[in-house]
């Protein structure tokens, strides 16, 4: 390299030339538009150009964990032979006539045990009162809602109904129903539940 004006004078001591083996091919200039292959690379002695990696960059979004426990579960009638579901609209149903079907269930609030909780959830949702039987089971699932990302717990018990009279909760439940204990798994509409009832289905069948 030849330094420029300002980086020296003209009396400094000039570099030791190393003299080049008289076999090799004189240094190359600059660099080719394109790089040598692997194989005229080798050919040639000179190392092979790494190939270049494209990273394209993308906005990274970050959204908010949010855990929930929720308690409720099947309700079973008098006579012991149809169970009790809520059906809520479903949104994506432009006629908005189609309902999806659901065992009544709600948060529990501060203070409250699962099985509390549960009796009150199945109370307001349905109107129906009852006593718990025994436990279901634990399901969880996760899902989106708005910016957050929701972990849901649920925990589930077999019911008696032991009072009250059907009445949907006002903006929560479009309609309550009783159905016949072996409708129950095919009138559910999420997954985690008809497996749920199918795996318990010896309890109440």
């Amino acid at each position: 390299m030849i330094p420029a004006p300002s980086a020296g004078s003209e009396g400094t001591k000039k570099k030791r030339r190393r003299k080049r083996p008289k076999n090799r091919a004189p240094q190359q200039q600059g660099f080719s538009e394109s790089p040598q292959s692997p194989s005229e690379a080798a050919k040639k002695n000179i190392p092979a150009a790494k190939p270049q990696r494209k990273i394209e960059k993308r906005g990274a979004t970050y959204v908010k964990r949010v855990d929930e426990v929720s308690a409720g579960g099947l309700v079973i009638n008098f006579s012991g032979s149809e169970g009790l579901l809520i059906g809520r609209i479903d949104q994506k149903d432009a006629s908005r006539e189609r309902l999806l079907w659901s065992l009544p269930k709600g948060h529990i609030e501060i203070g409250e045990s699962p099985e509390e909780a549960a009796l009150r959830e199945v109370m307001e949702e349905t109107g129906i009162q009852s006593r718990i039987a025994q436990p279901l089971g634990v399901i969880d699932f996760w899902f989106m809602a708005g910016e957050q990302r929701i972990h849901k717990t649920v925990h589930h018990y077999l019911f008696h109904e032991v009072g009250g009279a059907l009445a949907p909760q006002v903006t929560e439940v479009d309609e309550v129903r009783w159905f016949p204990l072996g409708e129950i798994v095919e009138r559910l509409a999420y997954p985690d539940e008809k497996k749920l009832i199918a795996r318990n289905g010896n309890l109440f069948l």
